[in-house]
């Protein structure tokens, strides 16, 4: 019995464990989703947090419609949906990407962001709150 424990243990540690399962929740979730109109009421899709406390859209806001906008094929759509977040996908999409490839090799892999980049992506989404909430 221990000796499955210590294989168990040793399993969540790999590297490739953390980027796979990240990987399987976010096709479960687009699964659901795929069959679920984030557009229409009546689903068990979570709603923002920072929109039910403040009624703003928060710099994600929109973005289960814009993915369930472009797994139906319609990117008009879901660049009203985000703009911001649309064109940041392919970023995280890629980073996500390395993630699961260096684990997959057997290293732990985590992006670097210096201090001057964590602010440039604080602004970036500080802007676009206040713009998309302005108009």
């Amino acid at each position: 019995m221990a000796d499955t424990a210590g294989r168990t243990g040793s399993l969540l540690r790999r590297p490739a464990a953390a980027p796979l399962a990240v990987l399987a929740a976010g096709t479960a979730g687009a699964a659901y989703l795929y069959g679920t109109d984030p557009h229409q009421p009546g689903h068990l899709l979570p709603g923002c947090p920072f929109r039910m406390m403040t009624g703003l859209l928060c710099p994600a806001c929109g973005g289960t419609r814009m993915v369930y906008d472009l797994m139906h094929g319609h990117p008009a759509e879901a660049w009203l949906d985000n703009r911001a977040l649309l064109l940041a996908s392919p970023y995280a999409l890629a980073l996500l990407g390395r993630w699961a490839v260096e684990g997959l090799r057997g290293r732990r892999w985590r992006p670097r962001t210096g201090p001057r980049g964590q602010a440039v992506i604080l602004l970036i989404a500080v802007a676009w709150t206040v713009l998309r909430n302005v108009n």
